[in-house]
């Protein structure tokens, strides 16, 4: 993979964050159908039982809901041929319901890392480790 396609993935990776900070579920809908393949891959929990990009329009509408501030920093990038992994920190407060939790007008901070792997310059597959336990427990889950 040349040098160009890495830095054309991070960023298509770059301007799919920022359209995920906007905070507006029909922005993320929009950059998902055009930075993810339809059919991608999605090694991550999504409760919503759907697959491809549907199962990623469906958890940002679910977090969205519940953290309308929700906020992304990536702090970490590193791409290499047709990879690219980030480390991110997530802000946001709890104002919708949430895994069965009623708003708790609560903020939460909590660290994620994905794996990306792109293909013909989309995002083909999405391997994804976010700390749940930290986010339930911030939220006065037990």
């Amino acid at each position: 993979m040349s040098t160009d396609e890495v830095t054309r993935n991070k960023e298509t990776a770059t301007r799919f964050h920022d359209a995920v900070n906007s905070g507006d579920a029909e922005v993320v809908a929009k950059a998902i159908d055009e930075f993810v393949k339809p059919d991608v891959l999605f090694h991550a929990p999504v409760p919503t039982g759907t697959t491809g990009a549907r199962a990623l329009k469906d958890v940002w509408t679910v977090l969205l809901r519940a953290f309308p501030d929700i906020h992304v920093a990536v702090e970490d990038v590193i791409a290499e041929g047709d990879r690219m992994a980030t480390r991110n920190t997530v802000t946001g407060t709890h104002l919708g319901e949430f895994r069965g939790l009623a708003p708790t007008g609560r903020s939460v901070s909590y660290g994620e890392m994905f794996v990306f792997r792109f293909e013909s310059g989309r995002i083909a597959e999405i391997w994804g480790i976010v700390d749940v336990l930290s986010q339930m427990r911030q939220l006065g889950a037990q």
